[in-house]
């Protein structure tokens, strides 16, 4: 199986590169990873570039101009181009520990999502990381990342449960197995089959909708929280706003009503409206 790795992102060059040092340090070697960037400048194509050579990733640039929160689009385009059979998707805000990839790639299922876990860093931190502590492993510790590092207790307990005990943690975990941008993984052949992100979406649950439609196409979500993680590097939020999180509320209520498995706002312009 090839995994290819969709990681989005907007005008955040300085996170996207902190993350790039993250995949470069995989245990798995030989995947793709296209960086799906809704409309950012030059800087980022420069971050980019810089890692085009990077041994073990072939690394690829979809770009889309900039014309407000369309992240559902890019993340479209991206799942078209993608050559891996196998996708799993995060941020370019999101540092992945050193076995991300194998961990998605062992536990992957037929008809199974896998939901990842993630750990909130507090701004004072994310901005702390520097490549050494990436490839060392020290930006995954809570004890080294020290105190203020992590923006709540819950994270550092993720950071701190050892390899041997991470699959019974996701089994005794209470949260429910959704679809979370910053770290789940899918088959391409499953998300084609709903045609992707409903690209009427703006910032708000637009991760947790395809999920829904995943989960009534019998695609269940199978939490990984433990054994997938990576760290969250905190920044600001200026494309919320209230009108599209209730737009996409209602989006979310009539998928769940519906029961609905495909999207004519998707990949695909058009589709089968009899699967709606």
């Amino acid at each position: 199986m090839r995994i290819t790795v969709v990681l989005s992102t907007y005008q955040q060059p300085e996170w996207l590169e902190k993350a790039l040092w993250g995949y470069v340090r995989q245990q798995m070697r030989g995947f793709e990873l296209i960086v799906a960037d809704d409309g950012s400048t030059e800087d980022t194509a420069r971050v980019v570039e810089k890692y085009g050579d990077a041994p073990g990733m072939e690394l690829r640039h979809v770009w889309q101009e900039d014309d407000g929160f369309r992240k559902c689009r890019i993340l479209n385009k991206a799942v078209a181009v993608a050559a891996g059979d196998y996708l799993v998707f995060s941020d370019g805000d999101c540092i992945p520990r050193a076995d991300f990839l194998a961990a998605h790639a062992a536990l992957a299922r037929p008809r199974r999502f896998l939901s990842g876990g993630y750990v909130k860093l507090s701004e004072e931190a994310s901005r702390r990381i520097d490549r050494a502590s990436v490839d060392s492993g020290r930006a995954f510790s809570a004890r080294r990342l020290g105190q203020g590092g992590l923006r709540s207790l819950r994270g550092a307990a993720k950071l701190q449960v050892p390899d041997w005990a991470r699959p019974a943690a996701d089994f005794a975990a209470t949260t429910r197995a959704t679809w979370n941008g910053h770290n789940s993984s899918a088959w391409r052949r499953d998300l084609l089959a709903v045609n992707g992100f409903d690209e009427r979406m703006a910032y708000g649950g637009e991760d947790r909708e395809l999920g829904l439609r995943l989960e009534h196409m019998g695609v269940r979500g199978l939490q990984v929280r433990y054994r997938a993680l990576c760290v969250h590097l905190e920044h600001g939020r200026s494309y919320v706003n209230a009108e599209a999180l209730a737009k996409n509320r209602a989006i979310r209520r009539e998928t769940r009503a519906k029961r609905a498995t495909w999207t004519p706002f998707g990949i695909a312009p058009s589709g089968p409206s009899a699967r709606s």
